[in-house]
């Protein structure tokens, strides 16, 4: 595939996902969303997030092991911390930290 098609695909899927949240957008405007509505809304980052990060955890990408060390423990890390800390900003720049520094050290 030559590189014009590549970024015309890209472009392509960019306008069509942003026609799509324009139509929602459009369509719920001036709409009153319910309290149980918008409070389950608050619960979509605390799910989407780790199911978009367990498969990185869990199966490495470049070995023939299941998991590698360094990635399961930057998961603990940043588990830890988004258990204790609650702040999605700090459970991420520490799991990253953590990710970094092992990776760094070799392990």
């Amino acid at each position: 595939m030559s590189t014009g098609a590549v970024w015309t695909v890209i472009l392509g899927l960019a306008a069509l996902s942003a026609l799509i949240r324009i139509s929602f957008l459009a369509m719920f405007r001036g709409a009153r969303i319910p309290p149980r509505v918008k409070a389950a809304l608050g619960f979509v980052p605390v799910t989407v997030i780790p199911a978009l990060i367990a498969p990185m955890v869990a199966f490495a990408p470049r070995s023939d092991a299941v998991a590698e060390p360094h990635r399961m423990l930057a998961a603990l890390v940043a588990l830890a911390v988004g258990v204790t800390t609650r702040s999605m900003v700090g459970t991420v720049a520490a799991g990253m930290a953590a990710f970094v520094s092992l990776r760094w050290l070799g392990l």
